[in-house]
């Protein structure tokens, strides 16, 4: 079932949204200020998000930056603030599309699902290029986004999963932290831009060390990081 988070402070809308939405077969997920909506998306799995401007403690421009460096998952602007500069803000933040408050909800339906149309062309089309892949105690299904270690789940965020997927399809070779981040962050790395280190630093925490008690994730000091295998 297809996953959606709506991030609105108008409860009396978010019900009437999700009882429509979840009758056109999508599972619903409700946040009703900015910060959580930023939490959630970018440490759950969810295949499109919802986002209203006006959000209390994070507005919905806000959670938009927050969110497009570390993901590239489709989202919708849906929002009281419909002139012409918030939607061209909106659509230069990396919103997929812009539709304002009050909106039809079957036209609300038809555009998430245009979008879901677009994105999961580009997924299916980069999945099937994927691979599961099997390193000693470590595990990867890319179809179903899971990490195993020693069969044991590993939760990571979409940004940490595509990180080690792109580290351990090349296990033992090095991997530059500009494609790194050009591949994983869908931008170039800028100058004093550590957002790839920590990445890797959450990873080595929630990985642990190897087989062999060592760090799975070996830095190349200045130039980026290799998954290191016991035949490198």
């Amino acid at each position: 079932m297809v996953k959606l988070l709506i991030a609105d402070d108008d409860t009396e809308l978010c019900q009437l949204l999700q009882e429509y939405l979840s009758q056109e077969g999508f599972d619903i997920t409700l946040a009703h200020d900015g910060e959580s909506a930023a939490k959630l998306i970018l440490n759950d799995t969810f295949d499109l998000m919802v986002l209203d401007v006006m959000l209390p403690n994070l507005n919905g421009f806000d959670v938009l930056k927050e969110v497009r460096k570390e993901s590239q998952i489709p989202i919708l602007m849906l929002t009281a603030r419909g002139d012409e500069i918030d939607r061209i803000v909106g659509l230069e933040l990396g919103a997929d599309d812009y539709i304002g408050k009050p909106c039809n909800p079957r036209e609300l339906t038809a555009r998430i699902r245009s979008i879901l149309r677009r994105t999961e062309t580009d997924y299916s089309r980069k999945k099937k290029k994927l691979r599961s892949i099997h390193i000693d105690d470590l595990y990867i299904n890319p179809g179903s986004r899971e990490a195993l270690v020693n069969n044991e789940a590993v939760k990571l965020t979409a940004t940490e999963f595509d990180i080690l997927y792109l580290l351990t399809n090349q296990a033992g070779e090095l991997v530059k932290r500009d494609d790194l981040s050009e591949k994983c962050l869908g931008r170039s790395l800028e100058a004093y831009d550590r957002s790839i280190d920590m990445h890797i630093s959450n990873l080595r925490r929630k990985l642990g060390t190897d087989i062999k008690g060592e760090e799975r994730i070996k830095t190349v000091r200045g130039v980026g990081y290799q998954y290191v295998t016991h035949d490198t």
